[in-house]
């Protein structure tokens, strides 16, 4: 057994995955052999996740099957409203939030107390998760917002729906076409912090519930899921600023700011989820006749690049098409975990099915030979 501290796990192989894979050499992403730009260009979200869930594309047939038993499930309990109601009242933050929902949404589930490794109730579970927290992230938002929750319709896809389910009105085809594309690209990556968490969770054959309140819990945080809605705030920044983008982006690296949305853990190039939604972020700003968020983007892209040889992630891109689109900045993150929850399901079940508990070692560097005295002596 070797000795050496992998900090981070960097490089550790813990698993075998017939998901996604990256190579962050030459900046490629695939699901299940499918390239990420064939799926983001030519699959909607629906068939993303049976592909993720069940291992190939659907048929004609499959899909529109899957589809109609993800909208049967669209609606959530009066009891998770009530929650969602609190929730909005107390400010909580949506991520904190969201991370309750999922909790909430276990004690009205039918198949609660089903085995943890029964594959048809876990199947059961993952499409009732799926299909509600697009309903229960649209109805936070809106009561954080002083309105009352739109109830979800059954002639909408996922991410038309949620845009419906948001604004309360028709969703108008590009910006959901849009939308549904960034879900498509969110679905799923590797072995990322959050579906680590899930796998770890399930590991103790923890139920999907758990597993996934895990990982909404992980992405959280700022190193991971926070970045795309920095983003957005500094580029709002720099647009309040007297000063052009590359005047503000050198102040700010001179004061010690970290730049968000650039650097990544596996990819040592270019995100390609960032290219893709780099161009879509174009095509919005052109159409609407408003080129500012976009060109403070490449700015700061170009400015990064030179000077920090740093390319962007997806956060980086998903920010400016995010806030074209009139997605509130707050919710950028619940968002991702929204999309994600597909890839995090899948990988739990990945887990279930080949489960080992997961326990690695830390090394004990801490003093060897402490001497215990009673509280009156110490």
């Amino acid at each position: 057994m070797s000795d050496e501290v992998k900090r981070g796990l960097e490089d550790v192989l813990v698993a075998e995955s017939e998901l996604s894979c990256i190579d962050g050499d030459a900046g490629e992403l695939v699901y299940r052999g499918y390239s990420i730009e064939d799926l983001a260009q030519k699959a909607s979200y629906e068939e993303v996740v049976y592909l993720l869930w069940h291992g190939r594309l659907p048929t004609g047939d499959e899909l529109q099957s899957f589809t109609d038993a993800m909208i049967e499930e669209r609606t959530i309990n009066t009891g998770v409203y009530e929650q969602i109601e609190r929730l909005a009242a107390a400010d909580e933050s949506p991520m904190a939030a969201l991370r309750t929902i999922v909790s909430t949404l276990s004690a009205y589930d039918p198949d609660a107390d089903a085995e943890v490794i029964d594959h048809e109730a876990n199947a059961r579970k993952a499409r009732r998760i799926a299909a509600k927290l697009p309903t229960a992230l649209a109805a936070l938002q809106r009561c954080r917002e002083g309105n009352d929750p739109v109830t979800p319709r059954s002639d909408l896809d996922h991410a038309a729906n949620f845009l419906y389910m948001l604004n309360g009105s028709e969703p108008d085809p590009v910006l959901a076409e849009t939308f549904d594309m960034a879900l498509v690209l969110h679905a799923d990556h590797g072995l990322n912090a959050s579906t680590f968490s899930a796998k770890v969770t399930a590991s103790t054959l923890s139920d999907l519930h758990c597993a996934i309140t895990t990982a909404v819990g992980t992405l959280s945080g700022s190193l991971h899921g926070g970045a795309n809605a920095n983003v957005m705030r500094m580029l709002k920044e720099v647009h309040a600023s007297d000063a052009d983008a590359v005047t503000w982006i050198e102040d700010a690296l001179e004061s010690g700011r970290r730049v968000p949305g650039f650097g990544h853990r596996v990819y040592n190039v270019k995100d390609p989820r960032a290219r893709i939604l780099g161009e879509r972020s174009k095509e919005l700003a052109e159409a609407a006749g408003e080129m500012c968020w976009y060109n403070y983007s490449i700015t700061i892209e170009e400015y990064i690049d030179d000077h920090k040889g740093l390319a962007p992630n997806v956060d980086f891109y998903s920010a400016s098409t995010y806030y074209q689109m009139g997605i509130p900045i707050d919710i950028y993150t619940p968002i991702f975990a929204m999309a994600r929850t597909a890839g995090w399901i899948a990988h739990t079940f990945e887990q279930y099915d080949e489960n080992r508990l997961i326990r690695p070692r830390a090394r004990y560097v801490g003093n060897e030979d402490a001497t215990f005295k009673s509280v009156e002596k110490r």
